[in-house]
């Protein structure tokens, strides 16, 4: 009984299904092996830990200080919501174009993975940041619910890292030609996922006006 002061599991619970379905760890794969699918076994491993890092660094910064920074800067999710779709919508357009990332430097593709698309909008994107302040708010200073939100979230990052790091076996199986099909499919799926969060974000202005 006394680890019930400590640790709610009621928020562990809730928080780990809501942040694992916004995040999409599976979800995640075929974006990751679009952008460093033909990386060696190395880079595509440091890609996948930077990006994870990326993601629980934001998701955590929001965590602790997320109201206070909007607050101050005077931002709303919608608006969040409507820059982090039209910054995976110029994503998408470049997996969709071709141009997703075959002649650039090495060094500078997987740090644009680890920042962007993958770490931030489509990881630690506005879903995740808006759902973790309002389990932040509902924790209303209990320290089993904090302790247990801080878990939920490190839980859904390793989970998240898991994914991407051994997608490596999804490689082997689809091969070149399966990489660029799926480059074409992460990048409608990212024009639809960036559409949708503009949609959402027109909605909320509307509803907050």
């Amino acid at each position: 009984m006394a680890l019930a002061g400590y640790f709610d599991t009621t928020v562990f619970l809730e928080a780990t299904i809501t942040l694992v379905v916004i995040m999409d760890p599976p979800g995640t794969v075929p974006v990751f092996l679009s952008l460093v699918g033909r990386k060696p076994l190395a880079a595509r491993a440091r890609a996948a830990r930077q990006a994870t890092l990326v993601s629980l660094l934001v998701i955590s910064l929001f965590a602790v200080a997320g109201q206070a920074i909007l607050a101050y800067l005077g931002i709303g999710i919608p608006a969040l919501q409507g820059a982090g779709g039209l910054l995976l919508l110029l994503i998408a357009l470049d997996l969709l174009t071709g141009r997703g990332g075959s002649s650039e430097p090495e060094v500078v593709e997987d740090v644009n993975v680890a920042l962007v698309p993958l770490g931030t909008p489509l990881l630690a994107g506005p879903g995740a940041i808006a759902a973790t302040i309002v389990f932040v708010r509902e924790a209303a200073g209990q320290l089993g619910a904090y302790v247990a939100l801080a878990v939920a979230i490190i839980v859904v990052h390793l989970v998240i890292y898991l994914c991407m790091r051994y997608s490596g076996v999804v490689i082997r199986l689809i091969r070149e030609s399966g990489i660029t099909l799926l480059a074409k499919i992460a990048g409608l799926l990212l024009a639809a996922i960036a559409v949708e969060l503009v949609a959402n974000s027109v909605r909320g202005f509307i509803a907050g006006g």
